[in-house]
């Protein structure tokens, strides 16, 4: 399958089809892993449910203590 990325504000979006979530298990409030060699891109959903609230909770920490830099990296 060849996907196009999506422009979605100042970053680029992958859609992931609900066909492929159910597949993985994942659904739009699934916690994924993003790993990348430099070349490719490897997505694992993470389906320990308190390591994903964790994961979560710790993004949401970053997002708001770094919004300034992340808004400013972005332009």
């Amino acid at each position: 399958m060849i996907k196009t990325l999506t422009k979605h504000g100042n970053s680029a979006a992958l859609v992931i089809e609900r066909p492929i979530l159910e597949l993985l298990g994942a659904s739009a409030d699934t916690a994924f892993e993003v790993v990348t060699d430099g070349h490719a891109l490897i997505l694992t959903p993470i389906k320990d449910a308190v390591h994903s609230v964790k994961v979560r909770k710790s993004m949401d920490r970053i997002g708001k203590r770094y919004a300034k830099s992340f808004e400013e990296l972005a332009k």
